[in-house]
């Protein structure tokens, strides 16, 4: 009966392909033939054959297969070459495919060339590998966490830090703590202050305290510079914030926030003047490459002179509109104060602003007020004065001059300014304001009466010689005059007699003026 079975279990076992066909059963005569044999380990040492014998099968018909594939392969190229079919859609995604097989085919003949142990080894290692990788991963993701609630924690504490209101101080000096230096110990404590290393800084808080920090805090020390100032925790006196530059309300007040409308063609009769301004003030700000380009420094700026109301301060304005430039207008009487470094703070402040909206323009009318020639007084007023002027010529020459700030000064009496204030370098373009011509005269009697409702029979050369030694300020008042006695007659045009009688009035106006100061 058992013959009978192995019979048929061997005929079954016949027909199918070899890597399914059980291993054979060794033959008694190599179990006596082999002189490793043992008894007691025959089960385990069959066994072992067996799954030998059984893997060599398999890949043997792994072999046959990857063989099968290629000639399959090669086939379907032949026949793409011999057809010239053109490519399909999906024919890059099956080279990529074919790529990877022929990867993975370099891959199964490397592990097919192994033994049994080496794979399970190689096997061993990759599964240790991985738990490795596994927890680092996880370290690294725990310390992620961690650095984030950190993170979170300190820019809470910053925002909580950076609640308002601040304790405001001044930048006293920014320090460099020695490297070399060596900590200060007391028995077994060492100084931590002592052994950090890099910016320290001095601070002095509006409450007149004194700071050393040797951590500046959260604003970068190379934005920080001696004077400025900053905003300070008030518990810790961390700098916390830089704040605006604080300036004289009396200097915020001299900037003139319209921009002025004055054009050149509303001054009448100084073409040379206007020519001599643009030159020393307007080239420098708008082609100041010329100037490098030819080596020349610019000047500073210009003084001009002359009567009362020849048109200084107009043309002032007209420049200032005509170089897109911030005008800070001050009078000399301002910078008398009367505490002690009160007017040269202010020439500082006037100055500094200048320079943070450069380019601008300083005009400095009645300038005779503060630059007059140097005397021996005994009087601190005068010798105040004296600092004054001596503070903006530091301004206008000294190592802290801006080429991008322009001064404009005027004055009726060039004869009493300080020769100092007139040397080349500094107010070294001498403008002068004469009188008007006649043909200038005509010229400005035009301009004022451009907006007005005129006659046109006026004639106005001949209004010209009948207003001699008249300035521009009173040739303005001479139309509006001229107006006023159109109105009182109740008429609607200006006429020539209406000038003619504007001129008597003022010309006896000025003689009522020359009497009483007479």
């Amino acid at each position: 009966m058992a013959s009978t079975r192995s019979s048929s279990s061997t005929s079954n076992t016949t027909h199918l392909p070899s890597f399914l066909r059980p291993p054979p059963t060794p033959s008694p005569s190599l179990r006596t033939q082999d002189p490793l044999f043992c008894p007691a380990l025959a089960p385990r040492f069959l066994g072992t054959r067996s799954a030998a014998a059984h893997l060599a099968a398999t890949m043997s018909t792994l072999e046959d297969l990857d063989d099968i594939e290629r000639s399959a392969k090669d086939e379907r190229k032949d026949d793409g070459q011999d057809g010239k079919k053109p490519n399909q859609p999906g024919d890059s995604e099956m080279k990529d495919a074919d790529d990877q097989n022929k990867d993975d085919d370099v891959l199964d003949a490397d592990i097919l060339n192994s033994s049994t142990r080496d794979i399970v080894a190689r096997r061993r290692l990759l599964e240790n590998d991985m738990r490795i990788m596994k927890s680092e991963f996880q370290r690294l993701t725990h310390e992620k966490a961690t650095m984030h609630e950190k993170i979170k924690d300190n820019m809470d504490k910053i925002e909580n830090n950076r609640q308002l209101p601040y304790l405001v101080g001044n930048v006293v000096e920014i320090l460099d703590l020695d490297v070399t230096a060596e900590a200060a110990e007391e028995g077994a404590n060492i100084d931590l202050d002592a052994t950090r290393v890099g910016k320290s800084a001095v601070i002095k808080t509006s409450t007149r305290q004194t700071i050393f920090l040797p951590l500046i805090g959260l604003v970068d020390h190379e934005k920080l510079k001696p004077g400025d100032l900053i905003g300070v925790n008030k518990d810790s006196y961390l700098v916390l914030d830089t704040l605006p530059a604080e300036y004289d309300s009396r200097v915020k007040a001299m900037e003139v926030d319209e921009k002025p409308t004055e054009k050149y063609t509303d001054v009448g009769g100084l073409d040379k003047q206007i020519e001599e301004l643009v030159e020393a003030v307007v080239w420098p700000m708008k082609e100041a490459e010329r100037f490098k380009k030819i080596g020349i420094k610019a000047p500073k700026g210009a003084l001009m002179y002359g009567p009362p109301g020849t048109g200084k301060t107009l043309l002032a304005r007209a420049c200032a509109a005509q170089t897109d430039a911030t005008f800070l207008k001050l009078a000399g009487p301002q910078l008398v104060q009367m505490f002690i470094g009160d007017g040269a703070k202010l020439v500082r402040d006037c100055f500094a602003l200048a320079k943070e909206k450069a380019p601008s323009i300083i005009f400095i009318d009645e300038l005779d007020a503060v630059g007059t020639k140097r005397f021996d007084s005994e009087k601190s007023g005068d010798r105040e004065v004296q600092r004054t002027m001596l503070e903006l010529l530091n301004q206008l020459d000294g190592f802290a001059s801006d080429d991008r700030v322009k001064v404009l000064a005027a004055t009726n009496r060039v004869d009493v300014l300080d020769p100092a204030l007139l040397r080349s370098g500094r107010l070294d373009r001498k403008i002068e304001f004469p009188l008007p011509n006649e043909e200038a005269r005509a010229q400005i009697l035009r301009i004022h009466s451009r907006k007005m409702t005129v006659d046109d029979k006026v004639n106005w050369p001949e209004l010209a010689r009948s207003t001699d030694e008249f300035g521009g300020a009173q040739l303005k008042a001479v139309c509006v005059e001229a107006g006023m006695i159109a109105l009182r007659s109740g008429q609607n045009k200006i006429s020539h007699e209406h000038y003619v009688d504007a001129i008597l009035e003022v010309q006896a106006k000025k003689k009522e003026t020359i009497n009483m100061f007479a």
